[in-house]
């Protein structure tokens, strides 16, 4: 049946060279494109989990009693909303980058202690981590006070009010707005390739730089691999607000 499969694949190839899926029937191109898409997963994951947990610590500082603290919360924001992913990406990579440490596991080699694909996941999580601050200040904002000044007559303590009322309901309020930033998210990984991170973009320029005839197979599967990706992500956001959904917050 795989041979069959792979056969067809190959007649394709013959019959229309502009149709060249390579990687059905040749080992090498398709452990490229999973090695690829798995290194997508694995680094929107890390992103997604990272730029949330910012967005809810963000949040937390913006109502702080420290002024300082409220400023550089400020001023991250506006770093990171005002200026482009791809741009970041190369500041993080090449800027920083020369000023992190570096090891030598052969006694020749100098070796960054942060590789390219932990600033990638460093820069993107921040810049989506900025946004999620907003969204998440929008829920805490929307709680109404009475609800915390009802904890605070129980005894609670800010912290306390925050992390087990203000925050649960300020999420429920959150979830559409940060299912969109999530979803931008994802596909803002792509940017990753330009710092030579072996995601799926850069693994399909590899693939279609060494086989031009692959080169519109290659662009019909990234479409249908982030359609997936992104359809997933989706499902998942709304399964979640559904689970999470208290008539009163969040619709």
């Amino acid at each position: 049946m795989l041979d069959a499969f792979a056969q067809f694949f190959r007649d394709l190839a013959a019959d229309a060279p502009r149709w060249n899926f390579i990687f059905f029937y040749s080992e090498k191109q398709a452990g490229m494109v999973l090695s690829g898409l798995w290194m997508t997963i694995q680094l929107a994951a890390a992103c997604l989990l990272f730029s949330v947990a910012i967005g809810i610590a963000g949040a937390a500082m913006q109502g702080a009693h420290s002024r300082l603290l409220r400023a550089l919360v400020a001023g991250y924001i506006q770093f990171f909303r005002n200026t482009p992913p791809f741009v970041q990406l190369l500041f993080f990579y090449f800027a920083l980058g020369r000023l992190t440490p570096t090891y030598s596991p052969d006694g020749w080699l100098e070796v960054p202690i942060v590789s390219n694909v932990g600033w990638a996941i460093i820069s993107l999580s921040f810049f989506a981590g900025a946004f999620n601050v907003e969204i998440f200040r929008a829920g805490v904002e929307a709680v109404p006070k009475s609800t915390q000044e009802a904890a605070h007559s129980l005894g609670f303590t800010r912290l306390q009010t925050y992390r087990y009322i203000v925050l649960p309901l300020a999420l429920r309020v959150s979830i559409p707005a940060l299912n969109n930033n999530l979803v931008n998210l994802v596909k803002t990984t792509t940017q990753a390739f330009v710092i030579a991170v072996p995601e799926l973009l850069y693994e399909s320029i590899t693939i279609w730089n060494d086989y031009p005839s692959a080169q519109n197979p290659m662009m019909l599967v990234l479409f249908v691999i982030y359609l997936a990706l992104v359809g997933l992500v989706v499902m998942g956001m709304n399964r979640w607000e559904r689970a999470m959904r208290i008539p009163g917050y969040g619709g």
